[in-house]
């Protein structure tokens, strides 16, 4: 498979800058993944598509404001860092720009001296590891001097930190939010439960190793990077019910996804456990756990738009890509939602 083959054009105009101000009022595509079938909707109809017996396994992770600005001590020149993966209490695996200034040794301020780092080595892809100085609790200091680390194509300011988190997100560590869990409101959230369908929650940080383009021409030799999850013990046993008793398993979003399929793929029921995956899920890869999928609309060519063509065809998803195109969909992280039935 190439990947050229997962390519769809998308005019630039349709990449949504913002949130919108009501969260479950974003525009929502039904795509039967068996016939192809499309219907257009509004997300807070997701209550109509869901059945007594069903359950949603969301991700709740928490995006930490992890995008820095600073400058080099001694030279005043400017750097940025960005946070990826915690090693230790104050070590942190980072992306900095300019990298070339950031040689083990050199030191970095921030915030007037609030929060100072010294690179302490050089790993993989030419990220570092830089230890952190500073006074009283990380979290705070990173709270207040940190910037939540928005993709590339949003341009725009973000006015309030909160629009990039999910209403239930719980456990800090991810680069980037898991967004097709943007669109629940804790209003329509109660009403899911209300009717009957139940709710668990899988952990997985989000790295950016997920966004990162396929690069190579055939998609099996592109390499996904690791990333952190946690499937507890009441989630599996939910999922092992819902399926004993003939409901659907409805992920919401890639990363819950690959979270269910990495330990799902190990066979038999699930159960708790927690690792790293690098799963990658492109066409001819079964699917063990999930029965549907709600997520947003992803970039050409990258491993998500290849997930999502795993579940559904890889000419119904760029069908239906390009009917969002021609209604005028939002796309991306603040953009519209797909539910994969």
């Amino acid at each position: 498979m190439k990947r050229q083959d997962f390519y769809y054009d998308l005019p630039q105009e349709l990449i949504a800058q913002e949130p919108l101000k009501d969260r479950s009022s974003s525009r929502l595509m039904c795509l039967d993944k068996v016939s192809g079938e499309i219907e257009h909707k509004h997300f807070y109809d997701i209550i109509d598509e869901l059945k007594k017996g069903d359950c949603l396994i969301l991700n709740d992770t928490k995006v930490i404001p992890a995008r820095l600005y600073g400058e080099k001590k001694g030279t005043g020149g400017h750097i940025e860092f960005l946070l990826l993966h915690k090693r230790s209490l104050d070590e942190w695996e980072v992306i900095l720009k300019p990298g070339k200034k950031a040689k083990p040794g050199a030191e970095f301020v921030f915030g007037n001296g609030e929060l100072t780092a010294e690179v302490k080595e050089v790993v993989n892809d030419g990220n570092r590891i830089v230890k952190f100085k500073y006074d009283g609790v990380f979290e705070e200091v990173l709270d207040r001097l940190g910037e939540m680390p928005l993709p590339h194509y949003i341009t725009k300011k973000l006015e309030d930190k909160d629009r990039y988190q999910t209403v239930y997100a719980k456990y800090s560590g991810s680069a980037a939010a898991p967004t097709a869990g943007l669109h629940f409101t804790k209003e329509l959230m109660q009403k899911i439960e209300e009717k009957g369908i139940k709710i668990g929650y899988v952990t997985l940080h989000v790295g950016l190793g997920t966004f990162r383009p396929v690069k190579a021409d055939d998609i099996l030799d592109h390499k996904m990077h690791s990333e952190f999850y946690i499937l507890p013990k009441e989630t599996a046993e939910l999922v092992n019910e819902t399926k004993k008793n003939g409901g659907r398993v409805i992920s919401v979003g890639t990363t819950a996804t690959r979270t269910l399929e990495t330990v799902g793929m190990q066979g038999g029921e699930l159960k708790e456990q927690t690792g790293w995956t690098d799963i990658f899920i492109y066409p001819g890869k079964d699917f063990y756990v999930i029965d549907g999928l709600i997520t947003n609309f992803h970039l050409p060519e990258s491993t998500l738009i290849m997930l999502v063509s795993a579940l559904a065809g890889r000419e119904n998803i760029l069908n239906a890509y390009n009917t969002a195109v021609a209604e005028k969909y939002r796309f991306f992280s603040f953009g519209d939602a797909m539910f994969i039935r």
